[in-house]
């Protein structure tokens, strides 16, 4: 059971290990092209998925709600704060690590963008940042999507298919994303366990909840939310889209409300 779940686990810490590994013998300059193209893949993919539905006028709703959600709980300090958690407890240090999270906003790091991309002030060392940033990137680049909802609850159905296709794209993904951030993105298998496990064991709730325009929209918000990756992952602006993350429950809830 949940064969796609668990297997798109298994790609993502397979991906981390071979990018950490090799990640140190790949030029700079090889490093910033890699993540350059990341960054237009992800931009392809947001295109395409924020045309799948023609409901704007409520997913810009569900964007504004979920940024003012978003920003009140603070939800990407909340994600960075974890991740340096999660590194001050995964490494051996003679000081722990402050994770004290400074506001973020974007400037141009002394160590070039591969090591920190679009964040303010560092807080610990430079490899203490690039550790969360590879941990948030990550976790939001694998569970955005339609993908991960639609192949979730076929994966729990005992349909594993969709979700063995995203494992592989992911799989390739981590071992880019690994070889500039380190083993930060290792941390990101455990959301997507969490998250696609969660949406695996509701399957059958939420395949009869969902509809297509529902599922529409949620394509839609989940397209705009990857456009402000890419423009992260190109350099271009700092966005803080995890703390758009609830506009893609507020999307579907919407299309429900006003059909």
């Amino acid at each position: 059971m949940f064969i796609g779940t668990l297997t798109n686990v298994v790609t993502v810490l397979a991906g981390t290990a071979i990018g950490a590994l090799v990640g140190r013998r790949i030029p700079e300059r090889l490093q910033e092209t890699i993540l350059a193209s990341l960054g237009l893949l992800t931009a392809a993919l947001a295109v395409r998925e924020t045309l799948t539905s023609d409901r704007f006028v409520l997913v810009l709703a569900a964007l504004l709600v979920g940024a003012v959600i978003g920003e009140l709980l603070r939800i990407e300090q909340g994600l960075e704060r974890l991740g340096l958690a999660l590194q001050a407890r995964l490494t051996s240090r003679s000081q722990p690590i402050d994770v004290e999270v400074p506001e973020l906003e974007a400037i141009d790091h002394p160590e070039g963008r591969g090591a920190w991309v679009g964040i303010g002030p560092p807080t610990g060392s430079a490899g203490s940042n690039r550790f969360a940033q590879g941990f948030i990137l990550a976790s939001l680049v694998f569970c955005i999507g339609p993908l991960t909802i639609l192949g979730s609850i076929n994966d729990g159905l005992g349909d594993p298919e969709l979700l063995l296709v995203k494992a592989g794209l992911d799989g390739f993904a981590s071992i880019a994303f690994a070889a500039i951030y380190g083993w930060g993105v290792a941390l990101s298998a455990g959301i997507v366990l969490v998250i696609q496990g969660g949406i695996a064991l509701g399957a059958s709730t939420l395949e009869g909840a969902l509809t297509d325009p529902m599922i529409d929209a949620l394509a839609s918000t989940g397209g705009v939310l990857l456009l402000g990756l890419a423009l992260r992952l190109l350099d271009l602006k700092h966005i803080r889209v995890a703390n758009l993350l609830p506009a893609l429950v507020i999307a579907p809830v919407l299309v429900r409300l006003f059909p």
